[in-house]
């Protein structure tokens, strides 16, 4: 028993690290198809278009599997539910990103997005009179002290205007994901992860297509570099969908609280992968800035005492 206890540790930090690793890689394909002038919606539908039929693949099987939505105790309400967080969650928060990430690093961009467990601590004490426990308001301080040190390079607000705008938007996009998590937890609760994130994303690629087509010429998707659809594929695919469902089954057999630790490894891999793929390069002050801003989101992921955390690590897309 203890040495399959074990097999299953070491086969869930393996998922842990590799979903991690691949959710984290999205910032840099989306950079290197930005190298093309492509828009931030069109890049974002070719890669929910390659990500729609597995997640639609998966949905079916679950049904014929009799795990569908319409076997539990949803009520009707909850489809409307379901239907405003997959847009919340999934797509406003992904467009958020992704118009963000024209304007900073990549490296950069992971670590604001790595907030997120701080604001669903404050949202969650204020919509859902969840206390913050000294431990978790400590943790917060020492996040944001890290984001000053990270930021601090950069208080010329009249030379940095584009830069502040970039970080903006994707503190909104991190905002919007915590959002999404707070209003989340009792529906994953009864559907289950898995079912959850499956509806969800085809929600969420639903609304990215009728966005694109209000905004954009159809034709023009046809008329891009090779590069950007293989960049989108490659997004939609390794970075959305395995990674979705990895880190589902790592939960599983390590728990939250693991998984989140283990989670830390997002921001050292994006700044790693941007190194070595888009000669990013972060000073040391913002290096000292980031390891705060982890051993910060660390010590709020362990707090075991607000029971929204638990929903703060279920598998995220912000943004990651």
């Amino acid at each position: 028993m203890n040495q399959k206890l074990s097999k299953l540790r070491t086969s869930g930090i393996f998922l842990a690290l590799s979903g991690a690793i691949l959710f984290s890689a999205k910032a840099v394909f989306i950079k290197l198809a930005y190298q093309y002038e492509v828009s931030s919606i069109s890049l974002l539908l070719i890669r929910m278009l390659s990500a729609l039929p597995l997640y639609a693949l998966v949905g079916l099987y679950q049904q014929r599997k009799k795990h569908s939505i319409s076997n539990t105790s949803i009520r009707p309400v909850d489809y409307l539910h379901l239907v405003l967080l997959g847009c919340i969650g999934y797509y406003l928060a992904s467009y958020l990103d992704f118009m963000g990430l024209k304007y900073i690093s990549a490296s950069l961009e992971r670590l604001i997005l790595f907030v997120y467990p701080t604001i669903v601590v404050i949202l969650s004490a204020l919509f859902l009179k969840q206390r913050i426990h000294p431990y978790q308001a400590m943790a917060i301080v020492i996040t944001y002290l890290g984001m000053f040190i990270i930021f601090s390079e950069h208080l010329d607000l009249t030379q940095n205007q584009n830069f502040w705008f970039g970080t903006g938007l994707i503190f909104l996009s991190a905002f919007t994901y915590a959002s999404y998590l707070v209003g989340s937890g009792e529906l994953i609760k009864r559907i289950g992860s898995i079912s959850f994130t499956t509806y969800a994303m085809i929600v969420a690629c639903i609304c990215v297509i009728i966005h694109n087509a209000f905004v954009a010429d159809v034709k023009h998707l046809f008329d891009l570099p090779l590069p950007v659809y293989l960049y989108g594929v490659l997004m939609g695919i390794f970075c959305t969908v395995i990674p979705s469902y990895i880190i589902s089954e790592a939960i599983q057999r390590l728990g939250a609280s693991n998984m989140s630790i283990i989670a830390g490894i997002g921001p050292v891999s994006t700044i790693t992968l941007s190194a070595i793929f888009l000669g990013e390069r972060l000073s040391i002050i913002q290096l000292l800035g980031a390891l705060v801003v982890i051993i910060g989101i660390f010590m709020v992921s362990r707090s075991k005492k607000d029971k929204s955390l638990k929903v703060a690590e279920q598998p995220a897309e912000v943004r990651r």
